[in-house]
């Protein structure tokens, strides 16, 4: 039983062989939430979530087959126990199915209620954090900051030592992502400038354009009108030399 604790971070593995105490897991489905209180007197109180778990020869199980089985189902992107090597690329997995039974080698549980008791290298010992936030909203909060505070200044450096003998180890910081600098203020009204520019520039070119077409049209209907006259002139002068 791989067993997580979110609340500190640890994680550790129990080895059971006793198949009485594992009975409780048996036909439970994954996301589950089972009482521990068989695993022995140190799990009493204890509530454990089923997370996943590998069978004997080492495929995961998935959620949402339903079987105590291995099944080969096609998979694509965006499904878990599958990782996309190139683009709209399918295939076909060997998965094992999201029911517990008795051909699992390891089951992934997290702890969702504490007991009585701590559970030794698990409940008891604090693992810290390894990287810190990166986004500056999220530092702001972390850090209790206002708008005013620079959120450069309490980014949180990682530590790294030097390969080399004597020399000074190496601090490593993450780039903040989303921060507000007047150089991100300018691209943006630099680009908003240019938007109004452009449809300022098309507005006018409308207009332009409509009063162009409007000269075309009115010069159209001239020439149609000259034609006419010159066609009604035509006519009457044929009409009165057959007369004479």
């Amino acid at each position: 039983l791989n067993i997580a604790f979110p609340a500190t971070g640890a994680q550790k593995s129990y080895e059971i062989d006793d198949e009485r105490k594992l009975r409780i897991f048996y036909d439970k489905r994954m996301s589950a939430e089972v009482k521990a209180d068989a695993l022995g007197d140190e799990f009493k109180g204890y509530v454990l979530k089923i997370t996943g778990g590998n069978d004997k020869q080492g495929f995961p199980m998935k959620q949402g087959v339903l079987k105590q089985s291995r099944v080969r189902l096609l998979l694509s992107e965006g499904h878990s126990c599958y990782r996309q090597r190139r683009t709209g690329e399918r295939k076909r997995k060997s998965v094992r199915g999201c029911i517990v039974g008795n051909d699992l080698s390891a089951l992934s549980l997290v702890v969702v209620k504490q007991g009585e008791s701590d559970l030794p290298d698990l409940t008891d010992k604090q693992i810290p954090k390894r990287l810190g936030p990166k986004r500056a909203n999220k530092l702001r909060k972390l850090f209790n900051l206002s708008k005013e505070d620079d959120v450069r200044q309490y980014v949180i450096r990682r530590e790294i030592p030097s390969k080399v003998e004597g020399k000074k180890p190496r601090t490593k910081a993450p780039k903040i992502q989303r921060l507000v600098t007047p150089l991100t203020l300018q691209r943006k009204r630099h680009l908003k400038a240019i938007k109004r520019r452009a449809s300022d520039k098309a507005k006018e070119e409308a207009a332009d354009y409509a009063k162009l077409l409007a000269v075309r049209v009115k010069e159209k209907k001239e020439k149609k009108h000259e034609a006419h006259v010159k066609r009604r002139l035509s006519s009457t002068r044929r009409s009165t030399t057959t007369k004479a």
